[in-house]
């Protein structure tokens, strides 16, 4: 009987392992997705562009892949205590990182609608400013997800008012552009409307943040501050 526990007990953590590495894959396909989108943008590429919204399929699928293999689990083993709290964080992380596919190809939309315009003379800086602080933050994310490292993620949470502060910049920069030439306005939406997309990414980011720490201390820090996070989790 010992026996045949240690093998069911052993055969449900490569379960559980499986489900953590898959999700690690589905985070590196949004990565690239993300940085590809920024690039089409910045290059008014439109093949590239193309590309991303055609690989959003392939996000999509390994959502359900990932959700059907959770939901199988907890049939199945219904696991308890930090494995029950690894399924629910895993189903979380799937959902933002679908949402996060779904922003970059949105970004790779308005590279192709802006391809064939007049490009400015700054190659997009106000967005590439913010894509960068967000490539780097969904990165970040999906690290400290393979690690289950808490500080780290408070690290990269803090870092979405960096975002937002730069998505704010960038905002100002382009109504002045459409206040000083009209004639930029149809252009200048199509860039709103990246930049927005960017700035929900980092929103998506933070989120898997609090999963990481929900399932490594069993702790719901959805809507609590980050001092106050901090303060609990952490005791500083």
């Amino acid at each position: 009987m010992d026996q045949m526990h240690t093998h069911i007990s052993r055969q449900f953590n490569a379960e559980l392992e499986d489900i953590r590495s898959r999700v690690l894959q589905m985070g590196g396909l949004v990565e690239h997705q993300i940085e590809q989108a920024l690039e089409a943008l910045i290059k008014g590429n439109t093949e590239q562009g193309e590309a991303v919204i055609m690989n959003d399929t392939q996000v999509n699928k390994m959502e359900v892949t990932i959700d059907e293999e959770c939901n199988q689990i907890i049939a199945r083993r219904q696991p308890a205590a930090s494995d029950l709290r690894l399924v629910v964080a895993v189903i979380k992380t799937i959902t933002d990182l679908e949402r996060i596919g779904d922003e970059a190809e949105k970004i790779a939309r308005m590279a192709v609608r802006l391809a064939g315009e007049e490009r400015p003379k700054n190659n997009y800086a106000e967005i590439q400013a913010v894509g960068q602080q967000v490539c780097h933050m969904v990165h970040d994310a999906l690290d400290a997800f393979a690690r289950l490292d808490i500080e780290a993620a408070l690290r990269v949470a803090r870092e979405d008012q960096q975002v937002d502060q730069k998505y704010d910049g960038a905002m100002r920069q382009l109504i002045t552009y459409m206040m000083e030439d009209p004639r930029t306005i149809s252009r200048m939406l199509n860039v709103i409307w990246a930049a927005r997309a960017l700035e929900r990414i980092g929103d998506h980011a933070r989120n898997i943040c609090e999963y990481i720490i929900y399932l490594v201390k069993g702790k719901d820090v959805r809507h609590t501050s980050l001092d106050q996070v901090e303060k609990e989790i952490l005791g500083r």
